[in-house]
């Protein structure tokens, strides 16, 4: 291998470790990858930020853009109650009609805008049929994977497969050009799920008490410190209430004044009405402290939290939330949202102690107490481009539906659709016209259009184009390329690309489904070449084994969403999505040849 070889391995392992561990965010990888291949002179400077121009990345934010538009029209509010009645009527044909709304509209818009509006509509259709929320959430995230194959712009990951097999040599992929396999896919998978997969889910009826769900009972409680009590006059920091007992102070009652999430350097006094939050053995160990009062008002267990004008509300943290990656602290949700967190449900765990601590992620749901009448601030914050959260506990007070803007946006994006098939545009000058259009007209301002723009995804297609271009520079793919067609090519293209496949759907389970294909579209187009075979059928199983992620909540943005939202466990996934998995891979391998012949 030459040096430029060894240089671009070394930078893809370790991305791809980078990837898989999380330790780092994929945007700033894919900037390190490229830095790093323009330093080692494997590629210029100019191909090093040629992606932040390339047509793909544009036409990837664009899409955001539209995406946002359509949202913000509350076209999607009006569902909710009818799918609601249709899941009543006939919990298997509701769910039919659900999954092919969602993969429907996922097929022309950006799948994660649709999970966040559809997070809430889901879990109160669960709720109106008495059943778990798992029921519902999962096929809701799987549903727009399996729209999100049908055209070129359903998803990112299309748009840069489509890009780096364009810089390749391997041309572009039209706007309907997936749609026959796609098809296949959005139709079997949704019988599947209906059919089979809905039994793997999980079962029972849901937690409709949220102090339950989230193991508040017995948790929250107030005491008032008499005079004489050895807490008082010492800072929050310095009192045995925090050091010894881990009590969390909540809010502070002083002389008719509230202090909430009050600081650590706070001076507690006489009289103080303290709102804790700790475990049960604790506030029984209070009872045995001098001067300290467990108020009578505010029982252990099973006390009524909505007091004082408030409401208890679930969050659900979107995956292109500022929030994302902020301790609870920096969140500031009381100065922010109004909303004092109670606690956060990670994953498989609740999280109640040292909350300023937990470090929100995507998918997290937190336990948040809400003064009532700010609600409606909060909803009209979660109708927003650039949201923070969706809110799961209550569906009034969604959008109204703006018939006349979304009759606009509509057309807007069936613009994009009509004109780049028939190539009287390309695809990234008809997204541009169609915001320029919607900017105009109102839809949106420019704040909102930045906002929109998930300028993680960006920065990732814009270092997976330079790590394309390292790879091509270099000729590591093709000598990978021939590594693996001296393995499978006695088989013949049909079990290469079989393979090319399968290695991709199990990367797309460990790492972002967009950098696995941007990892692994080099290497087809290379196989195919050297086989002298059509490098199209190729391409295609990259863009659809990219988007197959069905086994773990990891691999693909939407799921992650769902997975704390649904009280799922990780198993539930792999459950459901790894005969599903092998479902699409056998149909890949069958008709991937007859529908894109070698």
């Amino acid at each position: 291998m030459t040096p430029n070889e060894w240089i671009v391995l070394s930078v893809l392992l370790g991305a791809l470790a980078l990837f898989i561990s999380e330790k780092l965010s994929i945007d700033l990888v894919a900037l390190m990858i490229a830095t790093a291949l323009v330093l080692t002179g494997v590629i210029t400077p100019a191909e090093g930020v040629a992606g932040f121009s390339d047509a793909a990345t544009l036409t990837v934010a664009f899409m955001f853009v539209l995406s946002a538009a359509l949202m913000k029209t509350g076209a999607l509010s009006t569902v909710g109650p009818r799918l609601s009645e249709r899941f009543r009527s006939n919990e298997r044909w509701g769910l039919m009609a659900f999954m092919l709304l969602v993969g429907s509209i996922s097929a022309f818009i950006n799948n994660t805008p649709i999970v966040a509006v559809f997070i809430p509509i889901a879990v109160q259709m669960a709720r109106a049929a008495n059943i778990h929320p798992g029921k519902l959430l999962i096929p809701l995230s799987f549903g727009t994977i399996f729209g999100g194959t049908v055209t070129l712009i359903g998803t990112s990951t299309n748009i840069v497969v489509s890009g780096l097999s364009a810089k390749l040599g391997a041309g572009e992929i039209g706007m309907f050009q997936m749609a026959p396999m796609g098809l296949v896919f959005l139709v079997v998978g949704i019988l599947y799920m209906v059919f089979i997969g809905r039994h793997l889910l999980p079962s029972g009826k849901d937690q409709k008490d949220l102090k339950e769900k989230f193991g508040m009972g017995g948790y929250l409680t107030e005491l008032e410190l008499l005079p004489g009590a050895r807490f008082v006059g010492k800072r929050i920091m310095d009192s045995a209430l925090v050091r010894e007992l881990d009590m969390d102070i909540i809010e502070i009652v002083r002389d008719g004044q509230r202090f909430s999430l009050p600081p650590g350097d706070m001076v507690l006094a006489a009289g103080d009405v303290l709102k804790v939050r700790c475990a049960v053995d604790k506030i029984r160990a209070l009872k045995d402290r001098a001067n300290i009062t467990v108020k009578p008002t505010v029982q252990m267990a099973g006390d009524d939290l909505r007091t004082r004008g408030t409401s208890l509300v679930e969050l659900v943290i979107t995956a292109n939330s500022p929030l994302d990656g902020q301790t609870l602290g920096e969140a500031d949700l009381i100065r922010s949202y109004r909303a004092v967190p109670l606690a956060v449900r990670h994953r498989d765990d609740v999280v109640h102690e040292r909350l300023h601590d937990a470090v929100l992620r995507s998918g997290d749901v937190i336990l948040a107490e809400v003064k009532s009448h700010y609600l409606a601030t909060l909803k009209e914050l979660e109708r927003t481009p650039d949201a923070p959260f969706a809110i799961l506990t209550e569906q009034e007070g969604m959008a109204a539906f703006d018939k006349k803007r979304f009759v606009l946006v509509t057309a807007a994006i069936l613009g994009v659709v009509v004109v780049s098939s028939l190539n009287i545009l390309p695809v990234m000058v008809a997204s541009l016209v169609a915001v320029l259009l919607i900017v105009l007209t109102g839809g949106l301002s420019m704040k909102e259009l930045y906002e929109a723009i998930e300028w993680k995804v960006i920065f990732l297609m814009a270092g997976a184009f330079s790590l394309g271009a390292g790879m091509h520079a270099s000729g590591l793919d093709i000598r990978m390329a021939g590594k693996l067609v001296d393995v499978l090519g006695p088989w013949g293209p049909v079990a290469v690309l079989s393979g090319i496949y399968l290695f991709t759907s199990v990367m797309t389970e460990m790492m972002s489904n967009t950098a696995a294909a941007a990892l692994i579209t080099p290497i087809a187009v290379s196989m195919a070449n050297q086989m002298g075979t059509s490098p199209t059928p190729f391409v295609m199983a990259v863009c659809f084994a990219a988007s197959a992620c069905f086994m773990t909540p990891i691999g693909y943005q939407t799921n992650a969403m769902v997975y704390t939202a649904g009280q799922y466990k990780y198993f539930d996934f792999m459950r459901v999505g790894f005969p599903l998995h092998l479902l699409f891979w056998i149909l890949a391998t069958l008709l991937l040849p007859v529908f894109y012949p070698f």
